[in-house]
């Protein structure tokens, strides 16, 4: 890996569609993770690596739908390998450096652009444009393969999305006699309604390897017309935007309405406060309902985005993605496998296997996905109004969003903003220095 590769932290965050719950990633010692031999294939075959992106039954549904894959007589059949998250960083980065990784892959959500950086990563855009033809193209929800865009080419074709959205308890909010809120101010009103049953109105976590803290400070960034780069893909944090963001959420940590252990909280402490009916209104992925469980599931719905104090709409939320490696035993039979691959994968949705929300309208107008009134909120709602970490300057990802995705940056920026530790310029200038740096 390159020097810039290596300080990156390719962060699977909440790419895990089961939940979008968080985790951290550690760097282990690669492992050759092959399958079929080297080469992206391996003589006839064309290696697919795909992640854990649901539960139990992802994958071998995953595989189930990777070899049925009937290909031209002339080109590669596909085999099929699950790659773990625990040290997916230096598996992928060993094995795409020594030309014995996959020729097709998903992986977490930045990595297609450092691999882009190193030459390693072969353009989409053929590959979009036959789909011009058949539908596919036409089919994805808005502004998603725009993501995919660079100075090259199409770095990877989106594939699953990890969304940030707002949840309530409906039970508490009842019980505090208040409706969901619609904008900032009315968001105070609630929760100061809220902190009078005991309940707190902020629900996140920043601890060690939960990275939605830090999600949420860019979102409120977002919602306020701000961001983290520029148009020059550059970093660009202390804006007015984003004091007056960051100003907000440091008057709702002064006036009680966040968790003090919020800055310690990992995942399943957010989770254990949902459940506790600690937290009556938090942010986190599609998932939360299905990963708190219980009763208290049954309680928990999506709110509308929000309005920003100028009239902004805006979140951040991850396209994840597949993406196609120089080193294939075929270009146009790793194009082939994957037109067939996107034209049969609804089930991994409409079975509900637990990966995150579907890049194809086809799959979220299905009645299996329309039974999920949550999840339908988020497509119709959330996603129009998303952005990238490349927000304001551009919704197009680049190699600079691996500063902030997951890094210890981002943490020590969001710990100083929950604890009330740093003033939002104080705390927004370290960021921008270490960025910088």
């Amino acid at each position: 890996m390159s020097m810039r590769a290596s300080k990156a932290a390719l962060s699977r965050r909440g790419f895990l569609g089961v939940a979008g719950g968080t985790a951290a990633v550690s760097a282990l010692a690669a492992c050759s993770g092959g399958g079929e031999g080297g080469g992206g294939g391996g003589g006839d075959t064309l290696k697919f690596w795909n992640m854990p992106w649901g539960g139990t039954e992802f994958n071998p549904s995953d595989k189930e739908i990777t070899e049925a894959y009937e290909p031209a007589d002339d080109l590669p059949s596909a085999v099929y390998q699950e790659i773990q998250w625990a040290n997916f960083t230096q598996t992928f980065s060993s094995a795409v450096a020594s030309n014995t990784g996959p020729a097709v892959s998903s992986g977490g959500g930045t990595q297609a652009f450092l691999f882009e950086s190193q030459g390693k990563i072969a353009y989409a855009d053929d590959l979009l444009e036959s789909w011009k033809a058949n539908g596919l193209y036409d089919d994805f929800l808005p502004g998603l393969i725009d993501a995919m865009k660079v100075e090259g080419g199409y770095a990877a074709v989106p594939y699953n999305l990890d969304m940030r959205v707002q949840w309530y308890n409906t039970a508490l909010l009842e019980q505090a006699g208040v409706e969901p809120p619609t904008d900032w101010p009315s968001y105070l009103e609630v929760s100061e309604a809220l902190k009078g049953i005991g309940a707190y109105s902020f629900g996140v976590g920043a601890g060690s390897g939960s990275f939605t803290g830090s999600h949420i400070m860019t979102s409120f960034m977002i919602n306020n017309g701000g961001g983290l780069f520029n148009a020059d893909q550059e970093p660009d944090c202390v804006t007015d935007a984003n004091i007056e963001a960051m100003e907000f959420v440091l008057e709702m940590v002064a006036k009680g309405y966040v968790d003090p252990g919020s800055v310690t909280y990992t995942s399943d402490n957010v989770q254990t406060q949902w459940k506790d009916r600690r937290f009556a209104m938090g942010w986190d992925g599609a998932g939360l309902a299905a990963n708190v469980g219980g009763d208290v599931a049954a309680e928990l719905a999506v709110n509308s985005p929000l309005v920003g104090p100028h009239g902004d709409f805006g979140a951040l939320y991850f396209p994840n993605n597949i993406m196609m490696y120089t080193n294939t035993p075929s270009q146009e039979g790793s194009e082939a496998f994957l037109t067939y691959y996107y034209q049969n994968m609804a089930p991994l949705w409409t079975e509900h296997t637990g990966i995150g929300l579907p890049p194809l309208r086809s799959i979220a107008d299905t009645p299996e996905f329309q039974s999920d009134v949550n999840a339908v909120k988020i497509i119709e709602e959330w996603q129009p109004i998303s952005r990238t970490w490349g927000a304001p300057g551009s919704d197009a990802l680049f190699l600079g969003v691996t500063d902030v995705d997951g890094t210890p940056a981002m943490g020590t920026f969001t710990q100083q903003i929950l604890s009330g530790a740093a003033t939002a310029v104080d705390a927004l200038t370290t960021l921008q220095q270490a960025l910088e740096g």
